[in-house]
């Protein structure tokens, strides 16, 4: 971010972004709205998919839609992945409230060298919950101390696991219907589900290291054979792993009829707070303006794991084989 932003403002003499780091996503959201009770609110606030809800509510927020139209810049909406936009559109006005920047989607990562070791194929990840629990246990054999470990446990073995399915997590459409949904997950599949970890943790083949993404560092320091992450967390795996390791999509259960299906979206946008003066608000549109440009949106995510959020930057990285 760092970098794309001392490049926005080599070509902008009469705008200055000034990217200000302030923890994890919980942390820098509580510093947001505390900044905006005390008058101090940053023009950008990059808030994850958790505090959509809360930001949409809030009167703290000025729309990005609104805000191009105010700078007389005609920006295109429809550049977005529509499954990207669609969750930071607001239903009545069918605009967007806030800008997708860093999406992201759950993944897994493996050891290739430590499947080797075990005598699996590197080349072939477990696609099934039920592969992967023979997997763990046979790389537990072959002396790896953790053969499975996952980060993000809400976000990946409940709620995406539910649309992985095709079941429900809550009522009112999985919350988007209304305020009054009620969550739905303590189905069958889900129990059944979470009675598998629960098995594989007595046998020592899951290991629990935290809320978080905690399961990412056991992975790329070589703990871990295998991790179920954000694709946002490829780029540390990459800086730091000193083994070959592969990437997977999230398992799914075998005995499940019409899976695997889509994944719920993770990571961040960037919401624009309330409160600032007309030229702020310009340079703020034109910021975003910038980061949307497929050669810097695929610059990103190309860097750093999380998802093309444009349709050009997927469709060019699909031409390319980045992704199939």
């Amino acid at each position: 971010m760092d970098s794309l932003a001392d490049r926005f403002n080599q070509s902008h003499s009469d705008v200055k972004i000034v990217p200000v780091y302030k923890g994890n996503y919980e942390q820098s959201l509580a510093a947001g709205i505390a900044a905006y009770r005390s008058g101090k609110a940053p023009a950008i606030l990059q808030v994850y998919e958790v505090g959509t809800a809360t930001m949409m509510a809030s009167k703290a927020i000025k729309p990005v839609y609104e805000v191009f139209k105010e700078a007389g810049i005609n920006f295109d909406e429809s550049v977005f992945v529509p499954t990207v936009a669609g969750y930071y559109t607001d239903n009545k006005s069918g605009h967007l409230l806030s800008q997708p920047f860093n999406s992201s989607t759950p993944v897994l990562y493996y050891n290739k060298d430590a499947f080797k070791k075990a005598g699996l194929n590197p080349d072939q990840p477990p696609k099934t919950w039920q592969e992967l629990a023979a997997d763990t246990a046979k790389l537990r054999e072959a002396g790896m101390k953790c053969g499975y470990a996952s980060g993000w446990q809400g976000w990946i073995q409940l709620e995406n696991f539910s649309a992985w399915h095709g079941v429900p997590f809550a009522s009112e459409n999985n919350g988007f219907g209304g305020t009054s949904a009620k969550l739905e997950f303590n189905q069958p599949l889900q129990v059944k589900h979470i009675a598998l970890l629960e098995a594989m943790n007595k046998k020592g083949d899951f290991t629990y290291f935290g809320r978080k993404d905690e399961s990412t560092e056991k992975f790329y320091n070589g703990d871990c054979a295998i991790t179920t992450a954000s694709s946002g967390s490829l780029a540390d795996i990459k800086h730091y792993a000193k083994f070959n390791y592969g990437v997977g999509m999230m398992p799914y259960d075998a005995d499940a009829k019409n899976a695997p299906q889509n994944a719920i979206i993770g990571g961040a946008s960037l919401w624009v707070m309330n409160g600032k003066d007309a030229a702020t608000y310009k340079g703020v549109a034109e910021f975003l303006q910038y980061l949307a440009q497929p050669e810097i949106a695929a610059e990103w995510h190309q860097k750093t794991g999380y998802l093309p959020i444009t349709t050009r930057g997927l469709r060019s990285d699909q031409a390319a084989g980045l992704l199939r």
